[in-house]
């Protein structure tokens, strides 16, 4: 209607020229007819109009504070699973409304958004959604797999590729489970001659059977032709295994009886092939050509190289809360993935805060490690922009520690400063991760930035 470009638009509502609209309950701007008429009014240079001028001559500069107020964080009704987000569970990740609504309020079109704890890629999916270039860095190797199958792009020959194979193990799914005689070897259980884990704790989490069909989906996934629909297959994969072993949940180390049935591994895998498939297809059809997504396996506290960015937005690991590379392990064993060297690096752990030993973490270790991560970040983020963080109280040793104000003095070593905090409520049917510390019921959303100078 204005003839300007939606970026325009968005600098006009941060410089505070166009007043802002309410918004959804998604977080989304919501313009009635008299705000678009405005907008178009003022496009075409309507100072005449003696409202609207009124308003721009009130209109605040703009201001991160401000604008963030305004928002309903709660989110309490919004869908959170669309895309990519549900292609693999993953325990105490932040809903996508969250950086979406920081991303388009903290950075423009093009510019580069960061998430240095990126997990399974929340913010890295809203940020080639909203035509950001995207990075990610995280220690676990798991993490790195899911993101990557989050954001990547697919073309028709491999969504072809994909759905030919979701094809081939539902037909294998019905041989085994009618014991069809081209499956069984002299009245015997089905055998692949598939690889697979050598580990002696093996049988302890799998069925004999269950074994079996999962050394020969993964011999399938790994024989994908291309880089992205192997991706893709092997996060399906990964999707399944807790389900189909005998740990009780992702978050729940803990060992129980499943009746698992004959060809269960591979339908299974192929009703998440089939739908992740889809959410990849349809992610791929919204990112703009010349958006970029980079996935960066490392240890934050090693300062990795990943080049300068415009905006920081992540969710940290909470001391005392989980211990990922405890409940991935099953997962981790399946892919050949290094579980022995994130335990060691892996920040917050439950393990490392539990620990009797007179060496196990305290507050203070949190706080000196992400005083290292705001150390490089003073380099990495340009500066004056900003660093979110959306993080809640963690319980050590029987009492509460306020995670934010860690983060904010470990930030003020480095020249940032505590430009807001938003406290937003977790909505109550919201699964607690580790009930043995107490159900966090607040988040904060800690908005910093980069002066530059140390304190």
């Amino acid at each position: 209607m204005a003839g300007i470009h939606r970026d325009t638009l968005l600098r006009w509502l941060r410089s505070g020229l166009v007043t802002e609209p309410r918004r959804d309950r998604h977080g989304w701007r919501l313009f009635t007819p008299a705000d678009a008429e405005r907008v178009v009014n003022f496009g075409k240079g309507g100072a005449s109009d003696a409202v609207f001028a009124s308003e721009v001559v009130r209109a605040e500069p703009y201001s991160p504070t401000s604008r963030l107020r305004g928002i309903d964080w709660d989110f309490r009704d919004a869908r959170t699973v669309y895309l990519t987000h549900g292609i693999h569970a993953y325990p105490a990740k932040f809903i996508p409304q969250i950086p979406n609504a920081l991303i388009q309020e903290l950075s423009s079109y093009g510019e580069t958004v960061a998430d240095i704890f990126c997990g399974s890629g929340t913010a890295l999916v809203e940020a080639l959604t909203l035509k950001r270039n995207a990075v990610g860095i995280d220690a676990n190797p798991l993490a790195c797999l899911i993101s990557r199958a989050k954001t990547t792009e697919i073309d028709a020959d491999e969504a072809a590729a994909l759905h030919e194979l979701a094809k081939r193990a539902q037909g294998m799914a019905g041989d085994l489970a009618s014991g069809s005689a081209g499956l069984f070897r002299e009245n015997s259980p089905f055998h692949s001659d598939a690889p697979r884990p050598e580990d002696n704790t093996l049988s302890f989490w799998f069925e004999p059977h269950v074994v079996e069909e999962l050394a020969e989906l993964l011999s399938w996934c790994k024989a994908m032709k291309t880089r992205a629909a192997r991706t893709v297959a092997l996060t399906c994969f990964s999707s399944i295994v807790v389900g189909v072993s005998k740990q009780d949940s992702d978050t729940r180390y803990v060992r129980r009886t499943k009746e698992i049935e004959h060809g269960g591994v591979f339908a299974r895998f192929a009703k998440a092939l089939l739908s992740a498939a889809r959410a990849v297809q349809e992610f791929s059809e919204l990112v703009e050509p010349g958006s970029s997504c980079s996935v960066k396996h490392a240890d934050v506290l090693s300062a990795p190289r990943v080049g300068k960015v415009d905006l920081v937005v992540c969710s940290p690991p909470y001391p005392n809360a989980y211990s990922y590379h405890l409940y991935h392990r099953t997962r981790m064993l399946w892919l050949g993935m290094d579980n022995s060297t994130f335990k060691r690096v892996e920040i917050g752990s439950h393990r490392k805060y539990s620990s009797k030993s007179p060496n196990r973490s305290t507050p203070a270790t949190f706080r000196n490690e992400m005083s290292r991560v705001f150390g490089w970040l003073k380099t990495t983020l340009r500066l004056g922009r900003y660093a979110c963080f959306v993080v809640g109280d963690s319980v050590i040793r029987g009492e509460r520690v306020c995670n934010a104000d860690l983060l904010a003095e470990a930030a003020a070593r480095h020249g940032f400063s505590d430009v807001d905090r938003i406290t937003r409520h977790i909505p109550d049917a919201r699964k607690t991760f580790n009930p043995a510390i107490g159900r966090i019921k607040e988040e904060t959303i800690l908005v910093l930035r980069n002066d530059g100078d140390s304190a």
